[in-house]
Formats: structure tokens, sequence, C-alpha cells
């Protein structure tokens, strides 16, 4: 989202029987100064106005207080920079700030200058997603939402708006950004989105306690199909996305219409991209009759920086700049991150090309938000969110949950006759960690959107908690672009200890916002450099990976003198004591990819080409473990563990589903007639009251204590094209004990999780067999119409 076309802003340890050392990892650092009072409407002087009364409701309070606005300090309010209104007692106010995986000074809004130096650094989206514990994260949003208003009471933030998350389909493995994204999966990232927003803004995680106060805003994005940035000369700014309405339906809309209707967000995003010809801030049809009349949206819709600007001045859409202002507003965007609507907006009113009245239907969605926020009740010490404050920010628990979340979310790719856990002797077993990402700094071990940590591990501090006698070599002087490897020097110092850790993969400079990947190898001579030392090392070596998107390590693979391999993504503030706990054994690692690992030559196809099915009649491999068809290095939900799970199907009801409401259709596909239901005709009574209850045992095997994800799939019985090669329908975390058995209960409904979009981009469910799909068990059931 954030960068500008013109400037980018910058972004800116335990041995487990130390208590001293303990003590110092959590040590909350701010100074305990008295806070600076935050800004706020409706002191004592403005009280009387209608727009301070708490007792309205909140639309009639914007709406008194948008109508005593003059035209000019209409326009000022329209974009994220809004100035005070002093004769009214209103505030600046900025909507642009970032929270993506902790409380980050990478927008305006938040500047960490005052008494609150830095906030929780949780690990980067993609490595929590990984954990597919739904109940985490939203503890995260919950922690980033009660550090965000943390520093707000302390007068350190300018807004509470939250331009997060980022729930774009990670589509394709060279995207810049797919980082910040919860996966590949629509399942996976809707349910992240709602979980997200849920925490953030103080809902529940079941949702139906928020009412109309915010805790703070979150905003989703990027809406909609938006997953290029800069890829062989082309960028996110020119580019038109060609969807088809069935991907539409299936893969990119999902997770935003969860975000709107099941996370309840206050805020939506509309991407840069063109949208089969049409700019998503200037779409009526998605921004307005999608998300606000079929979705029901009521919350406030910001453009991406500069997006207003490009309509005219790149794409050419607009013929002219007041042209781009009225298709934006027309079209239901409400605030413009830049300052394009202050120049152009008001010549678009007086030729008549902007009415007044949008412009108020905009400013009334806005205020409404920070009337929500409670901005407009007086002094917000005394209100519902007034008494969080500052020992909340890098606090204890919170750093915990950032532990936590990179001990889940880590990927064990590899586990070679049981190399891992190393052991842990007295004394302590020699290791080399080698590597350019191996004593790597915040910017790389955080990813993109990071804050200031509190108080970061990097993975060399991990290390030598529990090996004392730890050499370190960088491996290549450049960092993971790796043109310059020092080989020899990293061999002699593999030569002279009992294990080796190699810590390769990619940082920022390979994968960010604005810069695409073009290859999927490890950059440079990383692989030369592993397989260098691989061969001299005494033992099998293991490599850690971090990396945001996927790398094609299948020599790695299949290399015996490469023992194991981690997956770590990009694991925040407390990653480095994570990986640690885990090579080491003080913690089962349990996370999956939630994303497909793809070979080099999957770079043949342009990732230009936005379609997900596969056409076999010209190659084309479709794209993400649903419809791809060729060969994978790693496959979407795999990772290892130091235990053996096992699973059996206990119980399914209804394994025989009959729905005979509405009318049934008849298609042909591959020169077979298949039966079929629109889901919107069964309608939403009947559609609540089919449901499939699947109870399905799990077994720990192993003689160490795990958590675990249990993720179920379901497959049609005859693969017909078009149509998902498997799909995730439910998924759920465990923890069991050593030799423990336990059961997860799922509930599946047949309008959500059996259906599939067909061409029109309608949701249908096909009669035929199915199969439910856990681990290596299978379970057939039948649907008849």
């Amino acid at each position: 989202m954030k960068e500008s076309i013109s400037h980018s802003i910058s972004q800116h340890s335990m041995a487990l029987s130390s208590i001293a050392i303990l003590c110092l990892l959590f040590f909350t650092h701010h100074q305990l100064a008295e806070s600076t009072q935050p800004p706020y409407a409706c002191g004592s002087e403005s009280s009387t106005y209608p727009f301070c009364n708490p007792k309205l409701g909140i639309s009639e309070r914007a709406k008194d207080l948008v109508s005593r606005l003059t035209l000019d300090e209409k326009i000022a309010q329209l974009v994220n920079t809004a100035p005070s209104i002093p004769r009214l007692g209103i505030p600046s106010y900025q909507w642009w700030s970032e929270a993506l995986h902790g409380v980050a000074d990478a927008g305006i809004g938040i500047t960490f200058n005052g008494i609150i130096k830095s906030a929780t650094s949780f690990p980067q989206v993609i490595l929590t997603a990984a954990s597919f514990d739904p109940n985490l994260w939203y503890q995260i949003s919950k922690a980033i939402g009660r550090e965000a208003r943390a520093v707000y009471n302390a007068g350190e933030a300018k807004g509470m708006t939250f331009w997060a998350p980022n729930i774009n389909i990670f589509r394709d493995p060279r995207w810049g950004r797919g980082q910040e994204t919860p996966g590949e999966d629509p399942l996976v990232t809707a349910e992240y989105a709602v979980t997200y927003v849920r925490g953030l803004q103080g809902d529940s995680i079941k949702g139906g306690t928020l009412g109309e106060r915010l805790q703070a805003s979150a905003c989703c994005k990027h809406f909609t199909a938006y997953d290029l940035d800069q890829w062989k000369g082309l960028d996110r700014f020119l580019f038109d996305a060609r969807v088809t309405s069935q991907d539409l339906a299936d893969t990119y809309q999902p997770p935003f219409q969860n975000c709107i209707q099941k996370g309840r967000a206050s805020g939506i995003m509309c991407a840069y991209n063109r949208v089969n010809g049409v700019p998503n801030c200037a779409d009526f049809n998605l921004l307005t009759k999608t998300a606000r009349k079929q979705w029901n949206f009521d919350g406030y819709i910001t453009s991406d920086c500069e997006a207003v600007t490009i309509i005219h001045e790149k794409q050419g859409y607009a013929k002219t700049a007041e042209d781009a202002i009225a298709d934006v507003f027309r079209a239901g965007m409400d605030v413009e991150c830049g300052n394009y609507t202050l120049k152009h907006a008001k010549s678009a009113v007086l030729e008549k090309k902007l009415p007044i009245y949008q412009i108020d239907r905009a400013l009334e969605n806005l205020f409404s938000i920070r009337i929500r926020l409670g901005l407009f009740d007086g002094n917000p010490a005394k209100l519902t969110y007034g008494t969080i404050g500052p020992n909340e920010v890098c606090s204890k628990q919170h750093r915990q949950l950032a532990l936590e979340a990179a001990r889940d979310g880590i990927v064990l790719l590899k586990n070679t006759a049981s190399l891992l856990p190393l052991p842990k002797t007295k004394p302590s077993i020699s290791l080399a960690v080698i590597g350019p990402n191996a004593n790597a700094s915040s910017k790389v071990v955080l990813g993109n959107y990071y804050g200031r940590p509190c108080k970061l591990v990097t993975l060399l501090e991990g290390f030598k908690n529990y090996a004392k006698d730890t050499i370190y070599h960088p491996g290549c002087s450049d960092g993971p672009q790796c043109d310059f490897a020092e080989i020899e020097q990293a061999v002699e110092v593999a030569k002279k200890v009992d294990y080796v850790v190699l810590v390769m993969g990619l940082d920022q400079s390979q994968e960010r916002e604005s810069h695409d990947r073009e290859y999927l190898e490890l950059p440079g001579r990383q692989e030369e450099l592993i397989n260098s030392v691989a061969k001299a090392s005494k033992k099998p070596v293991i490599l850690v990976l971090l990396c945001g998107g996927p790398v094609d390590i299948t020599s790695a693979k299949f290399d015996s003198k490469i023992g194991a391999i981690l997956w770590a993504g990009y694991p925040g503030e407390l990653g480095g004591l994570a990986l640690a706990q885990i090579i080491f054994g003080d913690h089962n690692p349990g996370g999956r990819l939630p994303i497909t690992w793809y070979p080099k030559d999957f770079i043949k196809v342009p990732m230009t080409d936005m379609r997900m099915r596969a056409d076999p009649a010209s190659g084309y491999p479709g794209r993400t473990y649903r419809f791809y068809t060729g060969p994978k290095v790693y496959e979407f939900g795999y990772g290892l563990s130091y235990s053996k799970y096992s699973y059996k199907f206990l119980s399914v009801t209804q394994n025989n589903l009959h729905i005979n409401q509405s009318s049934t259709h008849l298609t042909v596909k591959n020169s077979e007639a298949i039966r079929y239901k629109h889901v919107s005709e069964l309608g939403n009574e009947t559609c609540q009251s089919m449901s499939v209850s699947v109870t399905i045992g799990v077994e720990n095997q192993g003689n160490m204590v795990g958590k675990h994800p249990i993720l179920l799939f379901i497959r049609q019985g005859k693969q017909r094209n078009g149509n998902p090669v498997k799909q995730l329908v439910r998924f759920q975390s465990v923890k069991l004990d050593a030799g423990e058995k336990g059961r997860v209960a799922f509930e599946l409904r047949p309008c959500e999780h059996l259906s599939v979009a067909n061409e029109a981009g309608l949701m249908v469910i096909e009669e035929g067999s199915y199969l439910l799909l856990v681990g290596d068990q299978e379970y057939p059931i039948n649907v008849t119409v």
C-alpha cells in the first residue's frame, strides 16, 4: 500500500536456567514519565454542538458536524493529513498509520519520538500464518490494538486508523509483498482478516460485542486483485489485471467479503491497479455496488497513496484531473492518501463534475470513524480505552506472544535421521553459524513495514545461549545478494566445529514493496556456499532460510549432507530465540507452509497472467495448490515435527447429503452432464440449516509435547477441469502431550465449503462424490441435488 510514487517512507536471550537473562529479555524500557495529553474534540468550549452529544447516534452526529463546514473546510478533510478546524474545536487528524505486524513508524501517524520509543514487533505475517492458529492471530492483533491505543493515549500518535491487514492472495511466488499476507489460500486469508480486524478494533474473537465503539480502526487492503508491484519494467500503477468472474468469486474477493461481513472492518483501501480496465479506486461496481450495497460495508474507503493521481497522469483513464477526482468520489472513495484532491476538488465542484452531496457522504463516513474512536466525546482519558497506558507497550506478555508466534510459525522442512534437535551437553557442543543472514539486523528479521522493536534478539545471540563455543562467519561480504562469497574462509570455519547452521535466504533488497523477484533460486553464490560448507562439515548441516516468498532448494532437499532444513520467514524481534529453542529441542516445531514452493522453472509463467486455473490446452499450469498442476518443491500445508501424528475420522454426519430446495440446473463438463444448485437460490436460511459435522481423532506418537495444526481438505471424487484440485475447508491447532490422543470437531456448511465458482462467477454446489482429507486419511461423502 503505502509508498508514494515520488518517494518511499523510510522504514525504519535466553538460557532456560538463567532467571537474570529472562528478566533482561522481557524488560520494558519505556520511561515512566507523564504522558502528553492526546488531542480531542468537544471540550468545554464546543461541547454544546450536537456532534459532541454522545447520546445521539453516530450518523446523526457526523451529519451535524459536516453541515457546519464550509466548502474549503470540507475539501481539506478529504486527504489523509486532515487539518484542524479551530472554530469548531476540531483537532487535526492523520489517517495513515501502520500496524501490519506491530505498531510501526512506517506511516506518518506514528513517530516514536516521545516517552514511547518502540513497540512489540511480531513475526512478519506470512510466518504467523504458518501456525494455522486463529486464536494466536487474534491474540496478536489484540495486543497490537492495545499498544496502538497506548501510543495514542500517550499523545504520540496523530491518528488511530491503521492501514492493515494486507489480505491480497499470494498468487505468484515472485511477488515482493507476499511476505505481508497470510499466504495463497482464500480461506486462511479470510480467517486471518477476521481475527486481525476483531482483535485490533477491540471486538471479541467470535464477534458480536463491538457495537459502534473502536479500540483502533483496521483497514483491509488492497481492494482488489493486487499482487504485482514491479516486474520486468511493468509497475503496479500501470498494470491492468485481467481477471475472470470465476477467479474473482472464489479467490480474490472472499477475503475482503469476510473482512467486511464477519470481521466488521471499519476501513478498506482501494488498490493502484486496474481490474479489467477500470482503476479500483474509480470502480463504482467494486466500492459501492459490491462493498457497500452487497456486503453492507459501513466504514470508510481510502485510496492507496497517490492512487488518485495516477488515474489521470499515468493510467490516462480520466481525461483531466477534475475527472479523476469526480470518478473516485462517485465510485465511493472517501479519503485520498495524497494531495491531488486538495489541488483539484474545488475546480471539479465548480465545473459541476463533483456534486457536494458526494463530498458530504465521504465526510460523514470519515467523521463517523473518528467519533467511533471516541475522539469527539471529550477527554479520552475518561473513556473506555482511556486507561491503556505505556506500560502495555513492549510488555512481558506481548513479547512472550511474539516469541510464541515465531516458534509456532517456523516450519521444519527436512530432518533426516532425526538430526534435530541438536544435543544440549555440558560442556556444550561447538557450533558454526554461517551465512549472510546469520547475524542479520532488524531490517532482515522483521521484514517490511516494521516498527522499532522493543529488544531484538538476533539469530546469533539465540544460538550463543545454547552453544557457548559458537563461531560466526557471514559467508558473503555483500549480504543475501552474495555476489561476493567467502567460501574458502567459511569452509575452514565449518571444519573446526561439531555442527554447522547455515542461515541463508532473502532480505528486502530481494523482495519488498515496489520490487518483485524475477528468479526463484537463492541469490548469487548462496547455493555454491551451501554445497561447499556441507561437503566440508563433519556432520550433515542445518539449513535455515529467512525469506517471505519461496525459493527453489531442490538440491538441498535431496543432498544427504544437508540433514535439516527450516523456513523461518522473517521471525520478528524474538526470532533468534525462537529458532534456537527449536534447533536445540526446547520447542517442538509445528508450522506448515501457507504457500506452495514452486520449482525455478515456474518463472516461465508470466507474472501478469492472473488466471488461477490451469489450461491444459496451452500448457498453463495454474496457480496455488488449489489449481496448480505442475511439480512442486514443497506443497502448501507441508511441515514436519519432532513428533509423528496420526489421524482417524471418528464420525461424519450427513455423509449422504441431499439438497432438494430450489431449482436444479444442468451443465456439461468434459462430455459429462452435471447437476447443480445455485447457492444464491438456496437462500441464507437453507444454507444455515445444512451442515456436516466431522470429528477427527489425532494422536501425538512422539516423545515431546507438540502444537499441531489439523488441516481438513475436500476433493471431488472425479476431478473436473476448472474446479480445485483440492480445497482447504477447515483448520485448527491442537496441543498434545507426548503419547496423548485428542479430537477435533469441525462443522462444514455445504453452501460455503462444498461450493465452487462457475464461469459466470456464481457459487454452485455440484452433485457427485467428494473426499474429506486429513493427512493420509480419506472419508467419502456424497451430494445429490
